[in-house]
């Protein structure tokens, strides 16, 4: 997330954040970022201050309205504290994940409490104005819903299919829709959305945050979220942070080489994981294999639906007892798992969640991949490895882009490019 300076030297992005906090505040922000309610007393022993610096630190967050409080603690022997949490009156948080063939949508509260969301399918081949311009309007009709108005918006994330260069908040060779690299996402959103800052990142990144922050990720120090749907891309988290890499291209698996003789990709490779294993590569083969007789289900599935057949189809096929929908299935986890069993031995994660719309196929995807990692990678590597799909399902996307944003909600007064 560092952008560098034409003399070398690196400097931290700068978005315009809305609420400005000194430092000691940061503290106690943080902490109620960490716990979403506090005691006095509990803020006094996280940061090792006194009881009246804790007091009156809480005093001028509360008199500026970035804290209120409610209800009562726990009592420890004398009268019982006051509870505080950030005032979620304060405005609100967009959430943005954008997919190659859906978008989801939605507005919370500054604690991260969802209030509205809407999703529908879209089209990344479409233009970045037409896909944003209906983000745009989803979002309007979220706020009106709410009986709010943009004004109150007051940061945005988003999450897009691509590499993205975090600093500049744009796609860079986006290999899915070529079209959108460098369109400036903070200021289209801006036009409508004044009051917002806007934060953009990958989309398997912020459901590696979702994951983090709401999910099985929890606490999990080094782990990966890896999306198969349309694309194949990773999420890392390092030492308990998303690691984007010196140009924000960290974790684009899907472009790893798995046979040189393989299919074009639409990277311009050839023989890419993505290429292979992916949605619209499990559909390939599946077509294949109705076309030569070897699956009759799928067969008949392609002819009820006028020649086409879905990675859904493949999965429904595999249900039903189709040994060539099963063996395409199996043969995709494999690849993956060869791929994922490398950085297992590079990155040493303790777990590994799976997301995305391949994901829903189900154990026999999950045991491939498994079994795969297993036999390839070091046997210490493994020793305390859990891959498992993540239970969060098409929640982790959204709600990562919230967490996202909540993360560049407040920002230091006197170095506010230094965000808690």
């Amino acid at each position: 997330m560092s952008a560098s300076h034409a003399n070398g030297t690196k400097k931290r992005p700068r978005f315009t954040a809305p609420i400005l906090v000194n430092s000691a505040e940061v503290e106690v922000m943080r902490a109620l970022r960490r716990q979403g309610r506090i005691s006095r007393t509990e803020i006094s022993n996280i940061t090792g201050w006194s009881k009246a610096k804790a007091s009156q630190e809480i005093r001028n967050l509360v008199d500026k309205g970035y804290l209120v409080e409610f209800g009562e603690g726990v009592s420890q022997g004398g009268r019982k504290t006051r509870l505080l949490r950030i005032n979620n009156q304060l405005g609100y948080i967009a959430g943005i994940d954008i997919g190659a063939t859906s978008l989801d949508i939605a507005l919370a509260d500054v604690t991260g409490l969802i209030l509205q969301r809407r999703a529908e399918p879209t089209d990344v081949h479409l233009s970045a104005e037409t896909v944003f311009g209906r983000c745009s309007e989803l979002l309007l009709e979220l706020i009106q819903a709410q009986g709010a108005i943009p004004a109150q918006i007051l940061g945005i994330g988003v999450g897009v299919p691509g590499p993205v260069n975090f600093a500049r908040g744009v796609l860079v060779a986006p290999p899915l829709m070529p079209e959108w690299e460098n369109f400036l996402i903070r200021d289209f959103f801006k036009k409508t959305f004044q009051s917002a800052f806007v934060v953009v990142d990958n989309d398997v990144n912020i459901m590696a945050l979702g994951e983090q922050r709401y999910g099985d990720g929890t606490g999990v120090d080094h782990f990966i979220f890896v999306k198969i749907g349309t694309g194949i891309g990773a999420g890392i988290i390092s030492n308990g942070k998303i690691h984007r890499g010196s140009d924000g291209s960290a974790g684009d698996i899907g472009h790893i080489c798995v046979d040189k003789e393989g299919p074009l990709c639409a990277c311009g490779n050839k023989g890419c994981l993505e290429a292979i294993a992916a949605g619209p590569a499990i559909a390939s083969k599946a077509m294949e294999a109705a076309r030569n007789g070897s699956s009759p289900a799928l067969s008949q599935i392609r002819e009820s639906k006028g020649g086409v057949i879905r990675p859904e189809d493949v999965n429904a096929a595999c249900r039903e007892g189709d040994q060539a929908a099963l063996n395409i299935i199996r043969d995709s986890g494999q690849m993956i798992g060869d791929v994922l069993a490398s950085l297992v031995n590079f990155f040493n994660p303790s777990h590994i969640f799976i997301g995305g719309g391949i994901a829903n196929f189900g154990n026999h995807l999950l045991v491939a991949i498994r079994r795969a990692v297993l036999h390839r990678s070091l046997p210490l590597a493994t020793t305390h490895l859990s891959i498992k799909f993540s239970r969060m399902g098409s929640n982790v996307g959204v709600v990562g882009a919230i967490s996202l944003a909540l993360d560049y909600l407040f920002a230091i007064e006197d170095n506010p490019h230094l965000l808690v």
